[in-house]
């Protein structure tokens, strides 16, 4: 008669290892079958094109989520120096290509799509740009979150989760006219939300002082909501976080682009500007690599290391 199993040995089974990885086309069909019908209760008869892109974005999802689940056990049992990245702006764009590439699955997945009588450029057109940010400060952001996941890098970002991106361009009469960019009007596949780290943060407000201290009173409190998103290492199964907070504010977005238009039209105090904001990066120019910052700032050594793959039962 075998032993019963202790709570500590039922727990062990629940665990990432061992599932089984998204491996072959035939497998990438079945998934896609699957997300279509039953994440998102449709079938070929009714289902869009936008309806076929969240379904191959839930299918490339399952396959980072084992990874992303591991890292961060990883990360946990060898405790390594984290870095933690902090910018107003992370221009992220699309995520289903740049995943894909990661993974090793772009061919498997645009061989899947053609079998299935579908262009992989015509999904991929469906996702919406994730511009959260003004050019080229978010852009970088980005970019060294990319780099960091594929040194080996424990690093994590952190911003916000504007409502709007950063604007729609139309031209009306011969003049460039900015519409909102609501570009989670249809959900993101790629976020999780984590309800249960809400945290509330205060804005305005005054100070009083007391004989216990001083109070900081009258606030405008806001619940900031987290939302983190995988940032997948190339090919190295390592996939690192970037948590959002979830923020709305469009109507100030607009009302700081007037003031940075005002500024520009006053070609002394916009060189000002310009020469002030050169001259306080310090250390934290565009001019170094990743590897120097972790080597030279962050004091972390970057690793070609790659960690087990989800499926990897050794």
């Amino acid at each position: 008669m075998s032993k019963p199993l202790s709570d500590h040995d039922r727990r062990k089974q629940i665990s990432v290892r061992g599932l089984a990885g998204v491996e072959n086309v035939s497998d990438l069909k079945q998934n896609f079958n699957r997300h279509l019908h039953f994440t998102l209760v449709k079938d070929r008869n009714v289902a869009t094109r936008r309806d076929y892109y969240f379904a191959l974005a839930h299918t490339v999802r399952d396959h980072l989520i084992g990874r992303w689940i591991r890292t961060q056990q990883y990360y946990y049992e060898k405790d390594p120096k984290r870095v933690y990245y902090l910018s107003l702006e992370f221009y992220m764009g699309r995520t289903l290509q740049n995943t894909m590439v990661n993974l090793g699955l772009e061919n498997a997945c645009d061989e899947a799509m053609y079998q299935l009588g579908l262009e992989m450029e015509e999904l991929e057109d469906m996702e919406e740009d994730a511009g959260l940010g003004n050019g080229g400060l978010g852009r970088l952001a980005a970019c060294f979150l990319d780099s960091m996941a594929s040194l080996g890098l424990a690093a994590y970002g952190y911003g916000i989760r504007y409502e709007f991106g950063i604007f729609n361009q139309k031209i009306v009469n011969g003049w460039q006219v900015e519409e909102a960019d609501d570009w989670l009007r249809y959900g993101n596949p790629w976020e999780k939300a984590r309800p249960e780290y809400m945290r509330p943060v205060h804005f305005y407000g005054r100070t009083e002082h007391h004989p216990d201290g001083v109070k900081w009173v009258d606030t405008q409190v806001v619940l900031a909501l987290p939302y983190d998103t995988p940032v997948p290492g190339y090919r190295n199964n390592i996939v690192n976080t970037m948590r959002f907070k979830v923020f709305a504010d469009y109507e100030d977005y607009i009302k700081c682009q007037e003031k940075v238009n005002t500024l520009y039209k006053n070609p002394k105090e916009w060189t000002k500007k310009v020469i002030y904001n050169i001259a306080g990066c310090g250390k934290f120019s565009s001019d170094r690599t990743i590897a120097q910052y972790a080597r030279e700032i962050w004091g972390v050594e970057p690793t070609l290391e790659k960690i087990p793959a989800p499926d990897d039962k050794h």
